[in-house]
Protein backbone atom coordinates (compact mmCIF):
# COMPACT_ATOMS: atom_id res chain seq x y z
CA UNK A 1 0.00 0.00 0.00
CA UNK A 2 2.84 2.30 0.87
CA UNK A 3 4.53 2.10 -2.54
CA UNK A 4 1.33 2.57 -4.04
CA UNK A 5 0.73 5.45 -2.90
CA UNK A 6 4.56 6.62 -3.58
CA UNK A 7 3.53 6.11 -6.90
CA UNK A 8 0.78 8.16 -7.13
CA UNK A 9 2.41 10.74 -5.68
CA UNK A 10 5.03 10.91 -8.11
CA UNK A 11 2.28 10.42 -10.85
CA UNK A 12 0.82 13.64 -9.47
CA UNK A 13 3.87 15.90 -9.07
CA UNK A 14 5.19 15.20 -12.38
CA UNK A 15 1.50 15.85 -13.38
CA UNK A 16 1.75 19.12 -11.32
CA UNK A 17 5.21 20.14 -12.43
CA UNK A 18 4.39 19.95 -16.54
CA UNK A 19 1.51 22.09 -15.92
CA UNK A 20 3.37 24.42 -13.53
CA UNK A 21 6.01 24.69 -16.76
CA UNK A 22 3.71 24.55 -19.50
CA UNK A 23 4.13 26.98 -22.27
CA UNK A 24 2.57 30.54 -22.66
CA UNK A 25 2.62 32.88 -25.07
CA UNK A 26 5.07 35.69 -25.64
CA UNK A 27 5.12 38.65 -27.94
CA UNK A 28 8.70 40.50 -28.66
CA UNK A 29 9.00 42.92 -30.63
CA UNK A 30 12.53 43.08 -32.41
CA UNK A 31 12.91 46.99 -33.62
CA UNK A 32 15.63 48.55 -32.66
CA UNK A 33 15.38 50.27 -28.94
CA UNK A 34 14.62 53.89 -30.53
CA UNK A 35 11.72 52.38 -32.53
CA UNK A 36 10.30 50.61 -29.89
CA UNK A 37 10.33 54.17 -27.33
CA UNK A 38 8.59 56.00 -30.64
CA UNK A 39 5.78 53.36 -30.21
CA UNK A 40 5.33 50.18 -29.14
CA UNK A 41 2.64 47.84 -27.43
CA UNK A 42 2.78 47.77 -23.42
CA UNK A 43 3.23 44.94 -21.93
CA UNK A 44 5.70 43.20 -24.91
CA UNK A 45 9.37 42.75 -24.66
CA UNK A 46 11.55 44.70 -26.74
CA UNK A 47 14.24 42.61 -27.69
CA UNK A 48 16.18 44.02 -31.16
CA UNK A 49 17.15 41.72 -33.91
CA UNK A 50 20.75 42.62 -33.13
CA UNK A 51 20.50 41.90 -29.40
CA UNK A 52 18.91 38.15 -29.79
CA UNK A 53 20.95 35.98 -27.52
CA UNK A 54 19.52 32.39 -28.00
CA UNK A 55 21.40 31.68 -24.16
CA UNK A 56 19.34 34.02 -22.99
CA UNK A 57 15.82 32.92 -24.96
CA UNK A 58 16.68 29.19 -23.74
CA UNK A 59 17.40 30.84 -20.21
CA UNK A 60 13.65 32.49 -20.02
CA UNK A 61 11.53 30.39 -22.10
CA UNK A 62 10.80 26.67 -22.97
CA UNK A 63 11.77 25.75 -26.58
CA UNK A 64 7.82 24.81 -27.09
CA UNK A 65 6.76 28.21 -25.96
CA UNK A 66 4.91 30.55 -28.20
CA UNK A 67 7.19 32.84 -29.41
CA UNK A 68 5.35 36.13 -31.36
CA UNK A 69 7.69 38.26 -33.19
CA UNK A 70 7.08 41.26 -34.69
CA UNK A 71 9.11 44.26 -36.21
CA UNK A 72 7.94 47.25 -38.56
CA UNK A 73 7.20 45.48 -41.88
CA UNK A 74 7.71 41.22 -40.47
CA UNK A 75 11.80 41.33 -42.07
CA UNK A 76 13.34 41.07 -39.38
CA UNK A 77 10.59 39.49 -37.65
CA UNK A 78 11.52 36.53 -40.26
CA UNK A 79 15.28 36.76 -39.55
CA UNK A 80 14.99 36.50 -35.52
CA UNK A 81 12.60 33.41 -36.33
CA UNK A 82 15.08 32.04 -38.27
CA UNK A 83 17.81 32.59 -35.20
CA UNK A 84 15.71 30.86 -33.16
CA UNK A 85 14.19 27.94 -35.01
CA UNK A 86 17.83 27.01 -35.51
CA UNK A 87 18.46 26.97 -32.23
CA UNK A 88 15.75 24.79 -31.56
CA UNK A 89 12.57 26.73 -30.56
CA UNK A 90 9.63 24.72 -32.07
CA UNK A 91 6.99 27.40 -31.57
CA UNK A 92 8.01 30.76 -33.23
CA UNK A 93 5.89 33.07 -35.66
CA UNK A 94 6.17 36.04 -37.21
CA UNK A 95 3.42 38.00 -36.73
CA UNK A 96 4.61 40.58 -39.10
CA UNK A 97 4.14 44.42 -38.81
CA UNK A 98 3.34 46.30 -35.42
CA UNK A 99 0.31 46.86 -36.70
CA UNK A 100 -0.17 43.34 -37.91
CA UNK A 101 0.24 42.68 -34.25
CA UNK A 102 -2.15 45.43 -32.89
CA UNK A 103 -4.61 44.08 -35.32
CA UNK A 104 -4.73 40.44 -34.29
CA UNK A 105 -4.56 41.55 -30.58
CA UNK A 106 -7.36 43.83 -31.14
CA UNK A 107 -5.56 46.68 -29.75
CA UNK A 108 -5.67 50.10 -30.49
CA UNK A 109 -2.93 52.40 -30.95
CA UNK A 110 -1.02 52.35 -27.51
Amino acid sequence: MKQVFKSFALIILVMLASCASAPESVWIDVRTVEEYNADHIDGDDNIPLASIDVEDFAARFDLDTQINLYCRSGNRAGQAKDILEAAGFTNVINQGGIDDARALRSLANQ
